[in-house]
This record gives structure tokens, C-alpha cells and sequence, in this order.
């Protein structure tokens, strides 16, 4: 039976481990969306996960409505991830870039006071964190048709951006309620066109930027994320099963090198599911890889990978506080818990000053 200290192959990505750490905004990054140096401490102090999967990273300002998160879009950007990118590689470590477009999650404001994008004209529940603090989500215009071979080219320039930033890879993030996620589900997505009705036009986004991806980098160093549960940022599906094993099968077929997805495990305290897992009937469709995410604990986390409901496990939250999660997990020592206060801030408190095990042993 496999285990998590087994070494596995996604890709053209050699892992050793199958203890990898999931996306994590951090909001680390200038105004200008442009990484700083203390984003390079706190990827090195992480790289034994056996894959970081970077946070979120906008492909376009257009895509990007978070303060302070970084981007790939201009060359500024693409700059200061080498420094990042070299010092994982220099402490042995692998990462990949997720790419990011948000969608009608980005608040007018970033925008210029132009109006975000989506799949329709919708507008998300809750507020948008920004720059001025937390305002009200504003109704999104539909993407034209004639729209979609730009924002195609946007998603093939981050990513070659990417691998000229020294990235392993990419990640194409189609989950959480974001761009790719609004078109895919019926309760956000109500287009009369190539792209709306029923799951075969709904999925055809996601196969369409996968493909450009893949085109661009190749298949074996392209990943996708999805959340195949209930509702997420306002997005949900009345059919997620079906959609969501159309959609894993379709990029399996595709032959992406692994698909990670978040599915909360049980009692969630962050985004709960509102759905029966999905994982066992897109393992059934999806012939690469199947990385699992969210609420798993070190034990449950080792089940997973030993009853093969999943490859490998991406942890989010434990790596926030746990910069030697994998030495943690398999010396079982103590998880740190991370500071809620400091998730967003911009300063090095709780995000490079948790301390490391043998630290946390001696203080």
C-alpha cells in the first residue's frame, strides 16, 4: 500500500512525498500585483512539501480582485518569482503556479470602475475584500463570444510566464466560485450559447483554457484544480455529480499530468459540503493522478493515499503554521495552528515567523 512518504510522479514533476501544499492566498504582494521579497523565505521554508502549489496568481488585472495578491501579467512580475522560484529549487523543493482569473469576484474598483466578467449577468453574495475594506460584489456582464480568444491568449501568456519565472509548471484554478467555476455550474451560468445549457457547453471553457495550457507548457506540466461540492461563493450546481465526472473525464482526455480538487471531508469548518463526496466517481473517469484537499488530518490524510481514494493529499491551512509539515507528519510532532489576524497582513508576522519543529521543541 502506498503511503505519503512514497515518492510519486505528476508529470514531468518528481515528487517525494505525497504530502503537497494546496494554494493559499496570502496577499504578500505590492499594489501592483508584483511579488516581494519575503514571499522568497516563506516558499523556501516550505519546499520539502513534495509539490507547492503556488497561491493564487492573476493572469490579467481584469482577473485579479484581491489586494496585495500577485500576478504574471507584466514583466515586473514575472521578475520577482524568479528569486522565489530559485529559492525552492536551491533548498531542494518544486513548485507549480496556479493561474487565476476571479471573475465576478473582483470588485469594480480594481478595475477602474469598469465591471468584472462572468459567464453571465450575475452578481456574487457577500463582500469583496479591497483595497478601501469590505464593499458589496456589483453585477457582472456576460463575456462575449468574441471576448474568449483574448482571454485564451491571457491564460497562454501567464503561463508562459510562468515557466519563464522558473515554475515547474502550472495549475489552472477552476474551482471556488471563480471564472471557470461560474461557467461551469447551472446556478451562475445561464448562456444560450456554445457555452451555456447543458454540461457539454458548460465544460467547454475549462477544456478550452486546459487545452491552451497544455499547448503552451505541455500536458505533463499542466495541472487543474476543482470543488466538486455544494456552494461556493455563490456558485453551486443542481447535477454536480454529473457535471463534475463530465468534467474530470474530459480532462482526462485532455491528459493533464494530475487534477487536485477540494472536497471537504466531513464536518467542515471552512466551506462545507453540502454534497456527498464526488471524489470516489471521478477517480472512476479520471485516469491521471487524484489529489484530495481539505479538512484532512495526518491520519486521515494517510487512510486516503492507503485505500487509494486519492494519489496524494494538498494541505492548505497546516502549512500556513507548519513550514516542516512533512518532517511533522512523519515524526508525529505537534501541529501548529495558524493566527486568523495575520492570514492577509502584510508583514512578515504570521507568515515567515512560524517557528520549525526543532524550534518549537526548545522554546
Amino acid at each position: 500500500m502506498p503511503t505519503l512518504f512514497d515518492p510519486i510522479q505528476l508529470g514531468a514533476i518528481a515528487a517525494p512525498n505525497r504530502i503537497l501544499m494546496a494554494p493559499l492566498t496570502r496577499a504578500r504582494g505590492t499594489r501592483e500585483h508584483v511579488p516581494t521579497a519575503l514571499m522568497i523565505d516563506y516558499y523556501r521554508q516550505r519546499a520539502s512539501a513534495g509539490l507547492i502549489i503556488s497561491e493564487a496568481t492573476g493572469i490579467s488585472q481584469e482577473g485579479l480582485g484581491w489586494p496585495y495578491a500577485p500576478g504574471l501579467w507584466t514583466d515586473a512580475q514575472v521578475e520577482a518569482w524568479k528569486p522565489i522560484t530559485d529559492a525552492v529549487h536551491e533548498a531542494g523543493g518544486r513548485i507549480v503556479a496556479q493561474v487565476w482569473h476571479m471573475g465576478r469576484i473582483v470588485h469594480p474598483s480594481f478595475l477602474g470602475g469598469a465591471q468584472p466578467v462572468s459567464s453571465s449577468a450575475t452578481t456574487a453574495p457577500g463582500t469583496a475584500h479591497t483595497y478601501d475594506g469590505k464593499q458589496p460584489y456589483e453585477q457582472a456582464r456576460p463575456l462575449a463570444l468574441a471576448e474568449i480568444p483574448r482571454l485564451l491568449d491571457e491564460y497562454r501568456r501567464a503561463a508562459a510566464h510562468a515557466i519563464k519565472a522558473g515554475f515547474d509548471g502550472i495549475q489552472l484554478h477552476a474551482a471556488n466560485g471563480y471564472l471557470i467555476d461560474q461557467f461551469l455550474r447551472d446556478n451562475s451560468n445561464f448562456r444560450d450559447d456554445a457555452y451555456g445549457g447543458p454540461i457539454e457547453n458548460r465544460i467547454r471553457l475549462l477544456t478550452e483554457v486546459t487545452q491552451a495550457l497544455v499547448d503552451t507548457v505541455g500536458a505533463d506540466r499542466t495541472g487543474v484544480r476543482l470543488s466538486p461540492n455544494g456552494d461556493v461563493q455563490g456558485a453551486n450546481d443542481s447535477h454536480a455529480e454529473a457535471l463534475f465526472t463530465a468534467a474530470a473525464g474530459a480532462l482526462s482526455q485532455i491528459g493533464i499530468a494530475f487534477l487536485e480538487m477540494r472536497e471537504p471531508q466531513g464536518d467542515s469548518s471552512f466551506r462545507p459540503n453540502e454534497v456527498p463526496p464526488i471524489a470516489p466517481a471521478i477517480r472512476k473517469v479520471f485516469a491521471g493522478p487524484l489529489i484530495l484537499n481539505s479538512d484532512f488530518t495526518p491520519e486521515s490524510a494517510a487512510q486516503a493515499v492507503a485505500d487509494g481514494t486519492a494519489d496524494a493529499i494538498a494541505f492548505g491551512r497546516p502549512y500556513i503554521a507548519n513550514p516542516d509539515l512533512v518532517r511533522r507528519i512523519a515524526e508525529g510532532l505537534p501541529l501548529a495552528t495558524p493566527d486568523v489576524k495575520t492570514l492577509y497582513s502584510q508583514g512578515p508576522e504570521g507568515y515567515t515567523d512560524y517557528p520549525f519543529a526543532a524550534e518549537a521543541v526548545t522554546a
